[in-house]
């Protein structure tokens, strides 16, 4: 194995000495007390409670209802310019790479198990109803009412689940998400609906609880009507042992659903910032409001934590108890990704302000939920500060709750009355999709994200995510990163870059001990190729200080200097070559084609490539050593400057080695679409 004393001891001299620095990062201790004294879990969880009574779909009622609650609490907390508008889900108009799904609405689902009485089936047992659990009726299902035959056919998406089964005008048992299964199930072999019992996303505790009910859907584009109800695994179970028994299970299923043309809501408020000048940018935090009943963690959580920073940021303003902000901050609701999509493309009076996001999807799971807190780090298509200082007031928080909880000396408990006492343990640094800042973070876009963010969560999608499983202490603490970072970036000047370098060089650091023993994983020219783009990445991030200040040659040059030392003792041989960049192709953006390329219920490259190419493109399926967000990333790194091998080269360093060939084939199909041009 390799080694290098000379940079273990070094790094751990450093942070050793830096470990011990002021008790509140960033951020005077006056306005450090004021936020915890201030942030209320309860407050939070009371909103959020009203919230997860709500259905709240796309272009639902049920999504204005929450919409309108928050318009009058950011009214009812003194925010400013409150605002609610509206931008067409008409199954048409595109928003950059994404299109309008249709408004989707229900307003009666029933399931019936029927019971025979000599020549007649009767109704027996309700298995699912709207009314009472509207998790039961999968999204985007259609007008309805059938009485037939339950027939299993397993997962549904191959024609061998079909073999020796007579389905035409049947009900299908599925295992998998209703639509995948209605190319074969319902559109060759004329099934008349489904009923599904699909598990939760895969973690530790899949399938553990047969009790669960996920939330299922439907293609939204699909011109193919139907509908799919959603089951327990546990009310599965007894179906298949009953039909292996060779009984006849008949179901009565009546559906008054469907998708029309309607809406996107959303709300927006500010906090306005007191400088002339740097007033006009902003620092938006933003969520996603929609989801299915009760959808508490997934992201009424959210949603009402930064509600929650809103009225609290206002109020000690206000009250004169912290300063005025120099920049203005901005709060967003929205529909999940294809909401933001929209705002970032036809709203432009918001996206040319916007200096960084500040996202949260999913920051209430307590201890029931086994939920492992995140604070993301960056893309490394886009070196940013911005994620460090989340990461930073992440460790603060980290250390305190940590200290109260083990019984040592402390200032910040950060505890509610009605939440737990556990230490927050997150994890920082991590780069994850599956939210709205991957919109922010796009290369279109390049807006640098702190993420918050629960992962795993037992109980996500499922009828069991409830309010009842949110922590007020959880709320509090994300409330207190998500509120420093945002109060933080909306006053830095000039006079905060030396206390930035100081963060930089920490952070930058803890990264490097990463760097390198990944570095010992790999061989040759890869090696070398990841702490090349490691410690351009690093730089990047020092550079990234100029979007928010102008840098001083001196500081430049120690921050040289630090990188070239550091560089020095990682145990990189050379600095990489690149044997191919002469030949290599260098792609540039197309300026007409905005966003990320999967997005919410649209494939924009499925859609104009066709999904038997796409299927075909290796580097979609192709998993790395220490991830696979290849597709998103290689679209990232282009911009005219790097070439295919430079793409390749940037990907491997990130996720681990892939084959040039996988990354040209794929950049060859996003120009063929006109995505990106030569």
């Amino acid at each position: 194995m390799k080694t290098n004393t000379t940079l273990f001891f070094f790094l751990i001299f450093f942070i050793t000495i830096h470990a011990n620095g002021q008790v509140a990062p960033l951020l005077a201790e006056p306005v450090v007390d004021a936020l915890h004294a201030e942030l209320s879990g309860e407050s939070a969880k009371r909103n959020l409670e009203f919230i997860a009574s709500l259905h709240r779909m796309r272009g639902s009622a049920a999504f204005k209802k929450a919409i309108d609650f928050i318009d009058s609490r950011l009214k009812e907390y003194n925010l400013e310019e409150v605002k609610s508008f509206q931008m067409p889900a008409d199954g048409s108009s595109m928003y950059g790479t994404q299109k309008a799904r249709l408004a989707w609405e229900a307003e009666f689902a029933e399931l019936w198990e029927l019971k025979n009485e000599g020549s007649e089936w009767k109704p027996s047992i309700r298995l699912a109803d709207w009314e009472s659990m509207p998790i039961t009726l999968a999204e985007d299902s259609e007008s309805a009412e059938v009485t037939a035959e339950l027939i299993d056919v397993g997962a549904g998406t191959s024609e061998r689940d079909y073999t020796g089964k007579d389905v035409k005008g049947k009900i299908l048992l599925i295992s998998s998400l209703p639509a995948a299964v209605v190319p074969i199930g319902i559109e060759k072999f004329g099934a008349a609906g489904m009923v599904s019992y699909t598990q939760n996303q895969v973690t530790a505790w899949w399938k553990e609880d047969q009790n669960l009910i996920r939330w299922g859907h439907l293609d939204s584009f699909s011109k193919t009507k139907t509908f799919c109800f959603m089951i327990s695994l546990k009310q599965a179970i007894d179906f298949q042992q009953r039909l292996g028994q060779g009984e006849q299970i008949m179901l009565s299923a009546k559906v008054k659903a469907g998708k029309h043309s309607g809406f996107y809501d959303f709300v927006t408020a500010v906090i306005k910032g007191s400088d002339p000048s740097l007033s006009k940018e902003e620092i938006v935090f933003s969520c996603h409001l929609d989801h299915q009943r009760p959808g508490a963690n997934d992201n009424a959580s959210g949603s009402m934590t930064i509600l929650e920073i809103a009225r609290t940021l206002s109020k000690l303003i206000s009250e004169g108890k912290i300063g005025r902000l120099l920049r203005t901050l901005r709060f967003i609701w929205s529909p999940e990704i294809e909401g933001t999509s929209a705002i970032l493309n036809h709203t432009r009076e918001y996206a040319s302000k916007i200096k960084a996001n500040i996202h949260m999807d999913m920051v209430g799971g307590g201890p029931v939920t086994k939920a492992i807190f995140h604070v993301a780090g960056a893309p490394k298509s886009l070196p940013s500060f911005v994620a460090d200082v989340g990461a930073t007031f992440g460790k603060f928080l980290n250390e305190e709750s940590d200290a109260y909880a083990s019984g040592y000396p402390h200032r910040y408990p950060f505890i509610s009355r009605e939440g737990g006492k556990e230490p927050l343990q997150a994890v920082l640094g991590q780069f994850h999709l599956g939210s709205d800042h991957e919109v922010y973070s796009e290369g279109s876009f390049k807006i640098p994200s702190i993420y918050l963010h629960d992962w795993p969560d037992r109980y996500i999608h499922t009828n069991f995510d409830l309010a009842a499983n949110i922590d007020p202490t959880k709320l509090k603490r994300a409330g207190f990163i998500g509120a420093a970072s945002g109060y933080y970036l909306a006053n830095i000047t000039a006079t905060d870059a030396p206390r930035l370098w100081h963060m930089i060089q920490h952070q930058s650091l803890w990264r490097t001990a990463q760097a390198v023993e990944r570095f010992h994983q790999l061989q040759g020219d890869d090696a070398d190729i990841l702490l090349t783009e490691h410690f351009a990445f690093e730089r990047g991030v020092l550079a990234s200080l100029n979007s928010f200040l102008t840098t001083s040659p001196e500081l430049a040059k120690e921050g040289d200097e630090f990188y070239t030392k550091l560089a020095a003792t990682s145990g990189q041989k050379r600095v990489a070559t690149k044997k191919s960049q002469a030949n290599g192709i260098i792609y540039k953006r197309n300026p007409a084609i905005k966003g990320p390329l999967s997005v919410f219920g649209y494939d924009y490259l499925t859609d104009h490539y066709g999904l038997g190419k796409t299927k075909a493109l290796r580097l979609l399926e192709y998993k790395g050593l220490w991830g696979s967000y290849f597709d998103y990333e290689a679209l990232n790194f282009v911009d005219g400057k790097r070439t295919t091998t430079d793409i390749r080269n940037a990907l491997s360093a990130e996720f681990g080695p892939i084959p040039l060939d996988m990354v040209e084939e794929y950049l060859t199909a996003l120009y063929s679409i006109q995505v990106i041009l030569r």
